[in-house]
């Protein structure tokens, strides 16, 4: 599986706009009877201080998952399951449209607890490489948010990236790469039972 560790400065860079790309919105919604609100929606002092939620892909299934703040703090644990960030998988984007369009995968929802699951996820982005680029195996959407547009995933072999299973099998195989966003992406996120 390839997975790269960008150098310091350029990964707070990173780091900075997935966060930022994750809490942008284009206005500001109202909450839904004074429930938890879309992540994307906050803005100003908001950020990093309420609970929100975001929509993921896991097992091919769309699910909400909430979040108690944006950010972890404390110290970085060593065990995180990956918060894979890629191309929008259909016509609408699980993060903002105007900041930075994109989707993304959590691992499957374990069974044996009735579907809820709570987890510290370490954010990757999934961006095709050289080699799925020229084979045509891997199709991109090039998205810019800092800096230069890069690459990211939208399908490998024709087949959507919204499992877990799907992306590492396309890294594997050397069609993705897995970019590290470092221990700033880090986040607390659970998904209750449907």
């Amino acid at each position: 599986m390839t997975r790269l560790h960008l150098g310091t400065k350029i990964r707070l860079v990173v780091t900075a706009a997935a966060i930022a790309g994750m809490t942008l919105g284009v206005g500001a919604q109202p909450a839904a009877a004074g429930g938890i609100r879309n992540c994307v929606t906050l803005t100003g002092k908001q950020v990093d201080h309420v609970g929100c939620y975001e929509n993921v892909w896991a097992g091919d299934v769309e699910y909400r998952m909430t979040f108690s703040n944006v950010g972890f703090n404390g110290n970085t644990p060593h065990e995180l399951d990956p918060l894979y960030v890629l191309a929008p998988q259909t016509g609408s984007p699980q993060g903002p449209v105007a900041a930075f369009p994109h989707d993304h995968v959590v691992r499957d929802i374990p069974s044996h607890n009735g579907g809820s699951y709570t987890t510290k996820l370490q954010g990757y982005f999934v961006l095709c490489t050289g080699q799925g680029l020229v084979s045509g195996a891997c199709v991109a959407t090039w998205l810019a948010y800092v800096g230069p547009a890069m690459p990211f995933a939208t399908t490998v072999n024709g087949e959507p990236l919204t499992s877990a299973a799907a992306i590492e099998s396309a890294a594997a195989s050397g069609d993705v790469a897995l970019i590290n966003l470092g221990p700033d992406a880090v986040l607390v996120g659970t998904i209750s039972g449907r």
